[in-house]
């Protein structure tokens, strides 16, 4: 079975009556959860961005520290929820933030429950370092989390397969004024 492209797709919704089309997104809404989560963004405004946006930090939240039970720490399901924000987020802020949170998260992870592994690692820094870049290109995101992105250099202390070192590599290649912070911790 082949897919419809846009092109042939756009050319058969064009021939459709309003009432038709409001019935296929109707029905579109109620099929995906994507779909929902989309519609309700481009017709619900900010609160529904704050929504998903809490959904999408609880689900980080869960792999890692669950309310009950114990951590499942599927890493691809927290991802996963950062994946599905972002196509839907207005604010690419708000998509950093979450990629923070869940380097965060892991961080944390590791100092209660101890080492996990090399791929653990090597996913929360590709994560910490998209952060970094992004921070990197806008200063003001970079004030806005820099104690966030310290923290996690500073949690860090200890734990081993060179996160720490790592982190403190990322962290320092950031060009705005993360030397300001290296002199106050030296005082």
């Amino acid at each position: 079975m082949s897919t419809l492209k846009v092109t042939e797709l756009k050319k058969s919704l064009k021939q459709l009556e309003q009432k038709e089309l409001v019935q296929l997104i109707t029905d579109l809404y109620k099929m995906n959860s994507d779909v929902k989560d989309y519609l309700s963004i481009q017709f619900g405004g900010e609160e529904i961005v704050q929504e998903l946006y809490k959904k999408a930090k609880k689900k980080i939240q869960d792999e890692f520290f669950p309310d009950r039970g114990m951590p499942k720490l599927r890493l691809s399901e927290a991802k996963k929820a950062i994946t599905d924000f972002k196509k839907m987020a207005v604010d690419s802020n708000q998509v950093i933030d979450l990629m923070l949170f869940y380097v965060e998260m892991g961080t944390k992870f590791t100092n209660a429950y101890g080492d996990i592994n090399d791929k653990f690692y090597t996913s929360m820094l590709s994560m910490y370092d998209k952060v970094a870049v992004a921070c990197d290109k806008d200063e003001q995101l970079y004030l806005k989390l820099k104690d966030r992105l310290y923290s996690c250099v500073s949690m860090a202390d200890g734990i081993g397969w060179g996160y720490h070192d790592t982190l403190c590599e990322i962290y320092y290649s950031i060009g705005w004024d993360t030397d300001e912070v290296k002199e106050e911790e030296e005082v």
